[in-house]
């Protein structure tokens, strides 16, 4: 006969009592230590967000100062006197950038700060100049190295007449390896306690260290930077790409693409926790071994079964959980009784899960995913973040196949068309039905002009089947892209089938892309 858990406990509570000192000064510092990394994390958490916001206001204050300017020039790209004077203005009157030019829409230099007038009369070919003359829009460019040989991030805003033709741009550097306005925002605060920010930029790269060496170099491995380029804000304690356990609070500066992350390694946050530790144990050691390695072996043979019992049933999937449950040796009465009750729970709702799950998300009469499905796998796309193209299908003159043959015949076609889908389509693409001889198609990771092509070959391949008792049908289709059609998932969805409606009134059985004439 096993033994209970009263008996276990009864056994349990004798030696708890005896170790409650030691007990209590564990628990001390359990929660010191846990207390102290929160509000670490939380700190550093608060800092980088305030940061960031200091310098997504920083860039937003510089991007309206030379939006102004471009408006106040834009009579007056003709008179070079007047462009001189804009630009030392610019420069004079804040301090914010480093240099400040005016390009014309060839690229060439029409007015610089004192320290480039060298370049006055020359095309410029910088990736900034590329980026600004290109987007027509404002814009604040990736690190690079200017014609001058300095590192840099460039800022500019597009000159427009009053008519709207594009007159050029005027821009303004700031330097990362040289003292700027920049880095004197980031740089503001210094600590002598191991704590340290720095900002990185789209692509991971580094352009604020307190290492000034560091600049320009480009940071991988690490999910902190990792999540703050994604636009993710919060804190937690991470490994860094130099190997140092660090307690990292991060946030993404607004409309840059940019990430702060303030840090500071957990052996020094921990350390005065660690010393009281050690001076306690100097004088509670003798006895508190003795006591503790019994409650460790009462302990852990108590909370074996149970342990497992949980750590497998956290496990995501169930018929693995369920097996590893199987495997748990539950030597006591409580737990084989906890055991049993687990695996037929499992076992009954897996059951039931299934059905539920499966009805829920299905279109009953060709199997592909209803539009509860539907949203389920565009929820799960654009969560993380995955572009995918939609493909929009309608069956052409359906309707005539059911007033002509039934309804019994139309479903038939449904089902066949489906099938069509199947056999033209990804292990990894969704498959849907939208409603009547309407369907839907999920590619991730497809550009359009591919997904041109997959809608085509489904064309085709329908054109040329011969359908039981109907004969032959054809398929009109409609493409496009998110987030190419807009960040909204809907707009995706309206352009394609706005998409569809254009090759409908191009003759049907036929697929457009969205945007192309």
């Amino acid at each position: 006969m096993r033994i209970n858990l009263r008996g276990l406990v009864l056994a349990l509570t004798i030696f708890s009592a005896i170790a409650a000192t030691a007990n209590a000064l564990y628990a001390s510092y359990r929660l010191q230590r846990e207390q102290l990394i929160t509000t670490t994390l939380e700190a550093n958490r608060v800092y980088a967000a305030k940061l960031a916001q200091s310098a997504g206001g920083f860039l937003k204050a510089a991007e309206r100062q030379l939006g102004y300017s471009a408006r106040q020039i834009a009579p007056h790209m003709d008179a070079p006197d007047m462009l001189a004077a804009e630009v030392r203005r610019v420069q004079e009157q804040s301090d914010t950038f480093n240099s400040v030019g005016v390009v014309g829409p060839d690229g060439v230099i029409l007015a610089t700060t004192q320290d480039f007038r060298s370049f006055l009369g020359t095309r410029i070919d910088s990736p900034g100049s590329r980026a600004a003359l290109q987007s027509r829009h404002p814009v604040i460019t990736k690190p690079y190295v200017s014609i001058a040989g300095n590192l840099l991030i460039n800022l500019s805003y597009p000159i427009l007449a009053a008519d709207g033709r594009f007159l050029g741009y005027i821009a303004g550097t700031l330097h990362l390896r040289k003292e700027s306005a920049l880095d004197d925002l980031l740089g503001l605060h210094h600590y002598t306690d191991g704590s340290y920010l720095y900002v990185v930029d789209g692509d991971g790269r580094l352009i604020y260290h307190t290492d000034a060496s560091r600049v320009g170099e480009v940071v991988s491995g690490n999910p902190v930077i990792e999540a703050v380029i994604e636009g993710q804000a919060g804190a937690r304690r991470v490994v860094n790409s130099r190997g140092v356990d660090m307690l990292a609070g991060y946030a993404p500066v607004p409309a840059s693409g940019w990430g702060v992350v303030a840090q500071r390694p957990t052996a020094v946050t921990l350390e005065p926790i660690r010393e009281l530790l050690w001076a306690l144990l100097g004088y509670a050691a003798p006895l508190a071994l003795v006591f503790l390695l019994a409650i460790w072996w009462c302990a852990r043979q108590i909370s074996l079964p149970l342990s497992q019992l949980a750590t497998n049933v956290e496990h995501h999937d169930v018929a693995v959980a369920m097996q590893r449950v199987k495997s748990v040796r539950a030597w006591y009465f409580e737990a084989e009784r906890l055991k049993r009750a687990v695996i037929w729970s499992f076992t009954t709702l897996q059951e039931k899960i299934g059905k539920l799950n499966l009805a829920s998300i299905t279109d009953p009469l060709t199997g592909l995913r209803n539009r509860r499905g539907t949203q389920d796998a565009v929820d799960h796309l654009q969560a993380s973040g995955t572009p995918f193209s939609v493909l929009a299908l309608d069956i052409d003159h359906f309707k005539q196949v059911n007033d002509t043959y039934g309804h019994t015949a139309g479903d038939k076609v449904i089902q066949d068309v489906a099938q069509l889908m199947r056999d033209c389509s990804r292990p990894g693409d969704i498959l849907c039905r939208n409603g009547g001889e309407e369907f839907l198609i999920l590619l991730p990771g497809v550009a359009p002009t591919e997904a041109v092509i997959v809608a085509e070959r489904l064309r085709q391949r329908t054109a040329e089947r011969e359908f039981p008792q109907v004969g032959g049908i054809t398929m009109s289709a409609g493409v496009a892209q998110w987030p190419t059609s807009g960040p909204d998932v809907v707009q995706a969805f309206h352009a394609a089938d706005a998409a569809l409606y254009a090759a409908k009134q191009q003759g049907r059985n036929r697929v457009v892309l969205h945007g192309t004439p």
